[in-house]
């Protein structure tokens, strides 16, 4: 798994995720967040900085929502060479989708920028149409007795 695709959080994560969301909320707001690392009741505590417990809070609302643990918001960008990562495509390639407008983008000076949710879009609507074509490939072969 890549750093850009989601693990959908199981059912049982999500509900210790939202515990420990709920739990916190009840803290003293400047309060640090103290934890224990690991299963064994022994150890000592380690006190988390509230900035960092604020990055905690958001990933552990993402998995309680069900996100994997991400709470992107929508407007998020990414460069052209992290879209293409996303896409497993190259650079060049990317460049010309948004040459073609298949992928909205904006210029933040001489830099294209492209929103996440509409990478994830494109993603998705290529995937689905590269699907179709494979599919007609196999009712093509399996019409002419290919043997597929």
């Amino acid at each position: 798994m890549n750093k850009f695709e989601k693990r959908t959080p199981e059912a049982r994560e999500a509900l210790l995720a939202l515990a420990a969301v709920r739990e916190q909320s009840s803290q003293a707001p400047d309060a640090p967040l103290k934890i224990r690392v690991g299963d064994s009741g022994d150890a000592d505590p380690i006190a988390i900085p509230r900035d960092v417990v604020e990055i905690l809070i958001d990933a552990l609302d993402g998995i309680a929502s069900g996100h994997g643990g991400t709470n992107k918001p929508k407007e998020a960008e990414l460069s052209v060479t992290q879209a293409a990562e996303v896409l497993y495509k190259d650079v060049s390639h990317v460049i010309e989708l948004i040459e073609k407008n298949e992928i909205p983008h904006r210029m933040v000076g001489n830099h294209p920028r492209l929103r996440v949710q509409d990478v994830m879009d494109y993603r998705s609507v290529s995937h689905i149409r590269r699907r179709a074509v494979l599919d007609q490939l196999v009712a093509d072969a399996q019409e002419q007795n290919m043997g597929y």
